[in-house]
């Protein structure tokens, strides 16, 4: 009889659960928190009241890992909304306004991280009858430094140590897995930090009446000015409501009080989320959160890993949650760990180091854009901007300039930071022309809405940011 057990039932738990549940007997998810009945906050996570995108990659990851249930139809019937990259956002980059394509695609997910996560582990559990979700604190990894043999737990029925042919640790950014590993003799693992200092501060409004299908909306910040970074999201999520998100790097930090929040917005380069917020009506409190640094453990690299262990999730990596990768990447390594497990068996000599490296080739990619630009801002701890970091960013803003005039460069930017392909996607030859040509349309002067949407907008209240109404399309 095969076992494996996964440390914590967040996201990248229930999907490492998933990964697992066809090729062993049992799958036990250890989590040290109560889980909640419906689609609502769960303690353990830091960001969960924030602004959440599950990138196309992601979903297509999903997808995989739970046979016969269409994830994105799933999750629409629960609220969430389905938001294409090339034509559903209204986003200033520091290259100026993204066109809106007339090809709808490149597909991602929107909604609270309660309902996702609710929503995810149901489909999950009654799709497959061998996962069991235990509530129990994980104390430490019980084997050798030549193979991990399970879990010692304590709880309320006091400790107990619970076998384990494979154990997958999705614990997320508090993981203890270094420190557990050490115990073990496994040592000479490394680790690194890269802190902007990012604070988010969220607020959840109802959406004002008629602007029910407005875009996604997002003021991006801009990491070339040598300035702190200011950016805000509008996000829509379930049950008529937007999630407004607002980011700012050390020295540039959101307030948590509502008048605060307010004229944060009113500050930004343009007037577009004040003039939306300026309608709705608050719903919450101010939320904030300070877990937003770049943190990464190099398991892949470690000269010895024992059998029977994999990290995976938060756990693995953490990523500036501007970015919106997290999630997506979860998701695809817990595909990787699937593909792995179809090719042999949870006993097999070797499988831990490969899953592991296979699953650091989809943090690097996206630990490499969010580490790029953050190396930018004034005040990062953890790391300056190399010379490479510095050529890498002169590159990217070539392709981001080329991408609000350009679809062919547009959609190789979607598809890589929509976690559907590598970084080398922007080094396809034709991709590389336009950018360093610069983009064939001319750059917009203003946001690019449709008829209807610039009449609401130049509707609500733009005495509230004081700069007036927008301008034409």
């Amino acid at each position: 009889m095969r076992r494996a057990v996964v440390i914590g039932a967040g996201l990248g738990g229930v999907l490492a659960a998933a990964a697992l549940a066809p090729h062993v007997d049992e799958v036990v998810v250890v989590e040290r928190d109560e889980l909640p009945d419906g689609p609502d906050h769960r303690k353990g996570v830091p960001q969960g009241r924030h602004a959440h995108l599950l990138m196309p990659g992601g979903l297509a990851a999903m997808d995989d890992l739970v046979p016969g249930v269409d994830m994105r139809a799933h999750l629409l019937a629960a609220g969430a909304h389905a938001v294409s990259l090339s034509s559903g956002m209204v986003v200033l980059t520091p290259e100026g306004w993204f066109r809106r394509w007339r090809h709808d695609s490149h597909h991602m997910i929107t909604c609270s991280r309660g309902l996702l996560e609710w929503s995810v582990r149901t489909a999950i559990t009654r799709s497959t009858g061998n996962i069991e979700i235990r509530r129990a604190q994980a104390l430490e990894l019980t084997g050798t430094a030549r193979r991990v043999d399970g879990l010692r737990l304590g709880g309320t029925a006091g400790p107990a140590e619970l076998a384990a042919d494979l154990v997958v640790d999705t614990s997320g950014r508090g993981s203890r897995v270094t420190r557990w590993l050490n115990s073990l003799a496994v040592t000479g693992l490394r680790e690194r930090t890269i802190d902007s200092g990012l604070v988010n501060a969220t607020r959840i409004y109802r959406v004002p009446p008629g602007a029910e299908d407005f875009p996604l909306t997002m003021v991006q910040a801009n990491p070339y000015e040598g300035r702190p970074g200011r950016s805000a999201v509008v996000v829509p999520i379930e049950d008529g409501r937007w999630m407004v998100s607002l980011a700012g790097s050390r020295g540039a930090e959101p307030p948590s009080d509502p008048e605060g929040f307010l004229r944060y917005i009113r500050a930004l380069p343009h007037p577009i989320v004040g003039q939306l917020v300026s309608r709705a009506t608050a719903l919450t409190d101010v939320a904030v959160s300070r877990s937003t640094s770049n943190s990464r453990r190099y398991l892949e690299k470690a000269r010895d890993w024992p059998e029977g262990l994999v990290v995976l999730g938060d756990a693995l990596a953490t990523f500036n949650p501007a970015y919106g990768q997290g999630m997506s990447v979860a998701a695809l390594s817990a595909r990787t760990l699937d593909h792995h497990l179809r090719r042999s068996d949870v006993l097999t000599p070797g499988l831990a180091r490969a899953v592991q490296r296979a699953a650091a080739t989809h943090v690097e990619a996206a630990w490499n854009l969010a580490v790029s630009q953050d190396v930018l801002y004034p005040g990062v701890r953890g790391g300056a901007p190399t010379a490479v970091d510095r050529l890498a960013a002169r590159y990217t803003r070539r392709v981001m300039k080329a991408a609000t005039g350009s679809y062919r460069v547009a959609s190789a930017l979607f598809d890589v930071t929509g976690l559907r392909a590598g970084p080398s996607r922007l080094l396809r030859p034709s991709t590389v022309v336009t950018a360093l040509s610069g983009p064939p349309l001319p750059p917009l002067s203003a946001p690019p809405l449709t008829a209807r949407e610039r009449q609401l907008l130049n509707s609500f209240d733009s005495g509230s940011d004081g700069r007036g109404p927008a301008g034409p399309a």
